[in-house]
């Protein structure tokens, strides 16, 4: 669907009885046809309303071009806007429409998938808010380009940049876990700013205080696989940075040294061709642009710089087919429309744009259009006539049945004015409109392109377009023979935890760009906020907590290594499953008493026990015992499970822990694990009585109630304000004293609170139990 016209002219106003002014209902039928793509209807409708004005109206004229050109009537087109720029000096976004004109007939000719322009805009060329976003995707030449070698890029797929879609070079890993060239995560106006991944809203960012420090994993990994690819990209990365710092000879002797190595790398030869241009050398970035161009004639970027040297060289026609070319290529682009809009001004209206001389009286002159107003008005107003009188032909699509060639026999443009100066325009517009017409149908295209499907799978076509900057980019190309999938020698000594000496699992890389296996980290984190091999201070990734796994290591371990991957998660899963037990080497903290249903905070910083705190997390479980310490056990014999409710850490490491107590048990074995007691145990709840004994409880149960209410209320305002902050309100009675099996909530929440010795309590909690049958 086409956009909406919209100028900056004002609206004309509504006619009157004896003025000869644009008519209202016509200009809103031809702007509904604009938006419903039928261009030529509106082209008809504009050149109407034209041909009955004693003046020409720059906008009409201005619309009537845009009509045209989307029609596909270019050469059309470029009469009406010749007409505004005589009427008023033409302005390069006003020419967007013909430029998207001339891109689509381009891409028709190369068999590219249909491209519609960016819904908002209107059709007097104004910038759409879209006009940045990707092009569409390759056609269908890319497929066939793509099956020849699915395995290489495949294979080579997982080393590129997700940024810059280049292999990558020293390789930087981002707090987010995604991995770029060190170069792409500095500010560099020369790199696209899309993000790192499809769902981040922002350009990838890192720490400002972490300084970028190369994946030494990844980066020993590509200079084994791809040593001379890195050292090329490593060339051609120091040759970007000496041109942004204006070393423009160095940075050429880079490029040089890097196509030495690369004689046939179109990237190489593209950015020395723009170096080329910055150093004012057309001759020589043309030379380079043409031979991009010849071997990816399909790749918007070796078009571009052609044109850039060829403006530069003063060849400006030449330079207009070379960005045209560009825009068909890359539609998305609004950067190249806004050049080729620019030149095109330059070359077809630059004579006109300060001429404002009144055209000759061919445009007083009632022509065929002028039917067509009478006609129009007087059915506007009679729409059940036009629905009954089908004889008349009247409905509102009948009624603007034109004929296709009745502007070219009646051309209300053609000037009569004896006007030296107009004269001289026209010679000179005639010139270039037939310049104009030739680069539509001959834009060396035949030279440039194939024309048979074969030819293009010969030629080295790219079959991906980046979605950062919509630039399709030539494949990297291996240090291997024509047709053979690169040998990329893995090892699982690749990836080996330096840690715990086994295959990495959810690795984590910290700033300092080392990798260790997520858990082996954070246990020598829990001890010292330092790296493990550098001993770099990792205070403030520690406080992140933010230990995102290196994607890129994980997809290298899921591709290269499936079966040692396969194993090594077959060991995890079974040491989960082994912590996950909750009556065998269960976890005991050993600290203070806690008893059922009673909150137990606690404030865990020694590394043992944030080991044991985390565990208790990632196995879902949740939970651990409490006991009191026993000088010769170690920990007592009885104690209270608790359940994590919540976890706060502090940046150094600790945190604190909000538990609660669940059930009670008693310990059958004591044990040890990686620093923390462990024990065997089993759960215990309160015998249930009957009869006599049952009524017995219940008048026991009401009568300690009660006399712990009293004594809680006779207590002062700030000592059970200290006892409602920690322990919370007592909870209240419950009807049936045996339904909780660790008894009553109440009773516990009084044992907590009671100024009692720990041994006191601990003897309470082993009153009348019984195991579990």
């Amino acid at each position: 669907m086409g956009t909406k016209p919209g100028r900056t002219e004002p609206v004309s106003p509504p006619p009157g009885p004896d003025s000869r002014t644009p008519c209202p209902e016509l200009l809103a039928v031809a702007e509904e046809a604009f938006r419903g793509g039928n261009y030529e209807l509106a082209a008809e409708i504009y050149g109407s309303q034209l041909a009955e004005l004693p003046q020409p109206e720059r906008s009409l004229c201005l619309r009537r071009g845009d009509a045209l050109a989307r029609a596909g009537r270019a050469a059309e087109a470029l009469d009406a806007y010749t007409v505004a720029a005589r009427l008023g000096g033409l302005r390069p976004e006003e020419l967007k429409e013909l430029v998207e004109s001339c891109a689509l007939a381009i891409r028709e000719e190369l068999r590219l998938p249909p491209w519609e322009p960016a819904l908002g805009g209107g059709a007097g060329g104004g910038e759409s808010s879209a006009g940045d976003e990707p092009a569409a995707g390759p056609g269908p030449f890319s497929p066939a380009a793509a099956a020849s070698s699915s395995t290489l890029s495949a294979a080579w797929d997982l080393f590129r940049c997700p940024r810059c879609r280049l292999l990558l070079c020293d390789p930087v890993t981002l707090h987010c876990g995604h991995t770029l060239c060190k170069r792409c995560t500095d500010t560099d106006p020369g790199l696209p700013a899309g993000p790192c991944c499809p769902s981040a809203k922002s350009p990838p960012s890192r720490r400002d205080s972490c300084p970028s420090r190369v994946n030494v994993v990844l980066g020993n990994l590509l200079e084994k696989c791809f040593q001379t690819e890195s050292r090329v990209r490593r060339l051609a990365s120091q040759a970007e940075s000496l041109r942004h710092q204006h070393e423009l000879d160095a940075a050429l002797h880079k490029y040089d040294q890097a196509l030495d190595l690369a004689p046939g790398d179109s990237l190489l030869i593209v950015q020395r061709a723009e170096l080329f241009t910055v150093m004012k050398k057309y001759n020589q970035a043309l030379h380079d642009a043409d031979a991009v161009c010849r071997s990816k004639p399909l790749w918007p970027k070796g078009h571009y710089v052609k044109a850039q040297a060829l403006s530069g060289l003063g060849r400006t026609e030449e330079a207009l087919k070379e960005f045209l070319y560009c825009v068909a290529l890359n539609p998305g682009r609004g950067i190249i429309k806004k050049e080729a809009q620019k030149i095109m001004c330059e070359v077809f209206f630059s004579a006109l744009e300060n001429i404002h001389e009144n055209l000759t009286s061919s445009f007083r002159s009632r022509t065929p259009y002028t039917r067509l107003k009478s006609k129009f008005m007087s059915n506007v107003n009679t729409q059940t006539e036009l629905e009954d009188d089908s004889s008349a032909g009247c409905s509102k699509d009948s009624l603007f049945q034109f004929n296709k060639t009745l502007s070219q026999e009646s051309d209300v443009y053609q000037n009569s004015d004896s006007s030296p100066s107009h004269h001289v325009l026209d010679l000179h517009f005639e010139d270039k409109k037939t310049t104009f017409k030739t680069a539509l149908s001959n834009i060396n295209l035949k030279r440039e392109l194939p024309t048979d499907l074969e030819d293009v799978q010969n030629l080295n076509i790219p079959n991906k377009i980046s979605k950062e900057d919509g630039e399709t980019l030539p494949q990297i190309v291996p240090n291997t023979k024509v047709g053979e999938s690169p040998v990329i020698l893995v090892d699982a000594s690749d990836f080996e935890c330096s840690l715990c000496m086994r295959l990495f699992y959810e690795p984590v890389t910290t700033p300092c760009g080392h990798t260790f296996c997520l858990k082996c980290l954070e246990r020598c984190l829990d001890h010292t906020p330092d790296c493990p091999l550098c001993k770099e201070k990792l205070s403030e990734f520690l406080a992140s907590r933010s230990y995102k796994k290196t994607t890129l290591t994980e997809e290298l371990i899921l591709h290269y290594l499936p079966e040692e991957l396969s194993d090594r998660k077959k060991v995890y899963d079974d040491e989960m499953k082994e912590l996950s037990n909750l009556t065998k080497d269960v976890p005991i903290f050993v600290c203070t008493m806690a008893f059922p249903t009673i909150p137990c905070p606690l404030h865990v910083f020694e590394p043992r026990y944030r080991l044991m705190i985390r565990r208790c997390m990632e196995t879902g479980t949740k939970r651990f015992g409490m006991c009191l310490a026993d000088e010769l056990k170690g920990f007592a014999d009885y104690g209270c499970m608790l359940e994590i409710r919540d976890v706060r850490f502090f940046p150094d490491g600790s945190s604190v822990v909000d538990t609660v107590g669940i059930s009670r048990f008693r310990v059958l074995s004591h044990g040890l694990r990686d620093g923390y007691n462990t024990a065997n145990i089993e759960y215990l709840e309160d015998k249930k009585v009957e009869g006599p004994d049952y009524e017995e409880l219940v008048h026991l149960h009401d009568s300690v109630y009660d006399q712990a209410v009293s004594w809680f209320t006779s207590l002062k305002e700030n000592m059970k304000a200290q006892i409602l902050n920690h322990f919370g309100s007592m909870p209240s009675k419950e009807s049936e004293p045996q339904s909780n099996p660790s008894g009553p909530a109440w009773y516990w929440w009084l044992l907590a609170v009671l100024p009692l010795e720990n041994r006191a309590q601990l003897a309470i909690l082993d009153l009348f139990l019984t195991t579990i049958p």
